[in-house]
């Protein structure tokens, strides 16, 4: 039975997350949690547009908040496509999807230093939240990339794939999106953290 998340209430999908059934697991965990990153960028974003304070940012902030309610859909849509593929047993979409999902949390994250300054600043530890949880569904999605690479065939991949480059391919873009990921985060912890320790 083919079970969908995107639409129901999430304790439904905690229950099942806890349950003895291979799906939901780890891939549709990490997009759910870069769902609510996104949710948490788009709060920020929420509690910032009409104040005056931040009114010369109202254009960046509402380019911002259709970003991330954009990235915030598909990452929901992505919970689901992740146990729509474990569920058909296949390895390539459970590889696709994972691999969207690192990507997309690379394109969300660089949402996050902007906000610091330009965000309601009684928000400021929820945009540094955000990153955080960014970096986690990226780490978390990477491993799922990584399982199902080693998993796949790796003639029946090249195949698939269309290169036999693709594979390193894909493992060098990830590697340095990583590093960029954790670049990203660590300077916007820092400066959060200097702006409410002072």
């Amino acid at each position: 039975m083919l079970k969908m998340y995107k639409d129901s209430p999430l304790k439904k999908y905690l229950d099942d997350l806890a349950a003895k059934v291979p799906a939901p697991g780890g891939g549709s965990a990490a997009a759910m949690t870069a769902a609510m990153a996104c949710a948490l960028i788009s709060m920020v974003v929420n509690f910032t547009l009409g104040k005056s304070k931040y009114a010369k940012y109202e254009r960046e902030l509402k380019e911002t908040l259709r970003r991330s309610e954009k990235l915030r859909k598909e990452f929901s849509r992505l919970v689901d496509l992740d146990v729509l593929a474990y569920q058909s047993k296949n390895l390539k979409k459970a590889l696709d999807v994972s691999l969207v999902i690192c990507r997309l949390c690379f394109e969300a994250i660089n949402l996050c230093p902007p906000l610091v300054k330009k965000g309601n600043i009684n928000l400021v530890s929820d945009t540094a939240i955000a990153a955080i949880f960014l970096e986690a569904a990226f780490v978390c999605a990477k491993f799922n990339v990584d399982i199902n690479l080693k998993l796949i065939d790796p003639a029946l991949f090249e195949k698939m794939a269309g290169s036999s480059r693709a594979k390193r391919g894909i493992l060098e873009e990830l590697s340095g999106k990583e590093k960029l990921i954790k670049k990203i985060r660590l300077q916007t912890e820092a400066k959060v953290g200097k702006i409410i320790r002072g």
